[in-house]
């Protein structure tokens, strides 16, 4: 039980598809679990994402930060990883992956608002920021 006067709630665990499974590739599901009362935002990053650049095929490697306002639902961090995992064979260009991000979180967490930021490492001596965001 919680301290008192606090609002701490033992949830029912959600049956995860990856999270104490064995996991044999990249998936696009992001799972979900409740969201416990008072968080106000949760924010994940990680230099673990690659996509390839859609005219020269070159790879394109980030560090990406996902920053979302939980209204329901909060992201369970193994199918995010997996989710990023998937990417690594797509072309798109960065502003576009971005885009698909934002959308897929808000899509999957009912979120208030959502801002993915994609930074690109270094090619070329050119720095790349893309700015996605959804919400208020």
């Amino acid at each position: 039980m919680g301290a008192e006067g606090s609002d701490v709630r033992a949830a029912a665990v959600p049956d995860f598809k990856a999270l104490g499974r064995p996991v044999s590739g990249p998936s696009r599901d992001l799972e979900t679990f409740p969201a416990p009362a008072h968080v106000a935002e949760v924010t994940f990053t990680s230099d673990e994402l690659t996509s390839h650049c859609p005219v020269t095929h070159q790879p394109d490697f980030y560090t990406v930060e996902i920053r979302y306002r939980p209204t329901e639902l909060c992201l369970e961090s193994k199918s995010l990883k997996r989710y990023l995992w998937s990417f690594r064979d797509e072309a798109m260009f960065a502003e576009t992956l971005a885009s698909v991000m934002a959308r897929d979180v808000v899509g999957a967490t009912r979120a208030s608002h959502c801002r993915v930021t994609l930074r690109q490492h270094v090619r070329g001596g050119l720095r790349l920021e893309a700015v996605a965001e959804i919400g208020a």
